[in-house]
């Protein structure tokens, strides 16, 4: 099949690139960098001939959540994949030759702080900024299926990564022996292997799966537990607690859903790597 993707530089973009080359297709990538089809969402529409004749499209692209927010930062972050997604299927509606499958990125904020609840695809969504860009990110995908597209998105969890992601960078903390629960550590943390998210990506573009999935590892743990594994992978102390108002101090709106609840779970049947923590941690540090 002949492949685009959106984020095929990025941490979880380049293993999606390389695992769908690893499997015989051809893949074209979107950047901002030359040597690729040039897009930047935010700026304008992606070029008609990077998707006119593809088969595939895998949409990633989108402005890293993981910072101190302010106005311009949450314009960016919901532009960067509600209209940034909505860009590309207006395209889609332009070229000739459509692709057959648009594989979309979205994340498990869809589901708000939701506490002990357990969280399937059918789940009701949450509140708050993070829930309503990911519906109104959602519905733009969803917009393909009028072109007679297979649509996916996927509700990508906490990914895991030793060169990327969060995990990336709690290790420096947690190596130097400072690391520990963020807040209660009640809260329930939906992580999955970087290796699992990719060939979760690469199994929706070459199946005939549609519709929302849970890209996360059917075991999530709450942070605590989290953090023991973690410690315990470094064979390191972790005593140091992350209190709440640090948090909010050191990351302002977004220190508060870092303290979110989400006990989600997949619905899909996918053979899992990696789906014990202790296992996926063990493999990365």
């Amino acid at each position: 099949m002949k492949c685009i993707v959106s984020g095929g530089t990025g941490f979880i973009g380049r293993r999606i690139v390389d695992l769908l080359r690893t499997h015989q297709h051809q893949v074209s990538i979107w950047s901002r960098k030359p040597g690729a089809f040039i897009w930047n969402p935010l700026e304008g529409e992606p070029p008609l001939e990077s998707i006119d004749s593809m088969d595939a499209i895998v949409h990633l692209a989108g402005e890293n959540v993981a910072q101190r927010w302010n106005d311009e930062v949450k314009r960016r972050i919901r532009d960067s994949r509600v209209l940034g997604t909505r860009r590309l299927v207006d395209v889609i509606g332009k070229v000739q030759n459509k692709p057959k499958v648009l594989v979309c990125a979205s994340a498990i904020g869809f589901y708000g702080d939701r506490g002990d609840e357990i969280l399937t695809e059918s789940s009701a969504r949450g509140k708050g900024f993070l829930s309503e860009c990911c519906r109104d990110w959602e519905a733009e995908a969803d917009r393909a299926s009028e072109f007679g597209m297979r649509v996916v998105k996927l509700r990508i969890g906490f990914v895991l990564g030793n060169d990327g992601g969060a995990l990336a960078q709690m290790l420096p903390v947690f190596r130097a022996g400072v690391g520990g629960r963020l807040g209660s550590g009640e809260q329930w943390m939906p992580w999955i292997h970087v290796d699992d998210v990719a060939t979760i990506f690469v199994h929706a573009v070459e199946s005939d799966l549609s519709g929302v999935w849970n890209a996360t590892s059917p075991n999530p743990v709450i942070n605590t537990d989290f953090t023991k594994e973690l410690a315990t992978a470094l064979h390191r102390p972790a005593v140091v607690p992350v209190p709440a108002f640090a948090l909010k101090l050191a990351f302002g709106e977004f220190g508060q859903h870092m303290l979110d609840s989400a006990r989600v779970v997949p619905g899909a049947k996918f053979d899992f790597r990696y789906p014990e923590l202790a296992g996926a941690l063990a493999s990365l540090v």
